[in-house]
């Protein structure tokens, strides 16, 4: 099953200058907690924004074109037929981005979970068009405003709907 797994502001915006465009704990926290003991995906630029190290407890698979591109304690597929090799049939495998890689499995997706940022981050990076009428919404939660999360923010998980 494939998850995709994102915050973004009013605007869809999903980064700025390789980085997030806010800071946010509570949703650095879901994000971990969520997709530890799991397989992430991401893409080539994703992998680098993060310092090229690998998440901790994850197994963590960058997709490239790059023919040639090596990086240490990850495993590096080129497309989505070697990237189905590489992973069990069952496994819930979790799209981290970047907004590339989102547009390339979000027709595959199977959910969806957003974090929505109240405001507008000025982002130069964005997440791909979605058909809302293809989702469900089957869960949300209000995240906790404090001094280290200053933004008003909820995480939402949506579900594919059957045709």
């Amino acid at each position: 099953m494939f998850i995709l797994i994102w915050a973004e502001d009013e605007t869809g915006a999903i980064g700025k200058g390789g980085g997030l465009p806010w800071s946010l704990p509570n949703d650095m926290k879901f994000f971990k907690d969520t997709t530890t003991e799991h397989t992430v995906v991401m893409g080539r630029k994703t992998f680098e924004s993060m310092g090229k190290r690998p998440l901790p407890k994850r197994n963590n698979i960058i997709l490239t074109r790059q023919e040639d591109y090596q990086a240490d304690h990850v495993t590096v597929v080129h497309d989505l037929k070697e990237l189905k090799k590489q992973i069990p049939k069952r496994e819930n495998i979790y799209v981290i981005g970047g907004s590339e890689i989102y547009r390339l499995f979000l027709p595959i997706a199977d959910v969806l979970w957003r974090t929505k940022v109240s405001g507008n981050f000025d982002g130069d990076t964005f997440f791909p068009e979605v058909n809302w009428q293809e989702w469900r919404l089957a869960e949300e939660k209000e995240g906790i405003v404090d001094a280290k999360n200053q933004h008003k923010h909820v995480f939402q998980k949506f579900i594919k709907m059957n045709d």
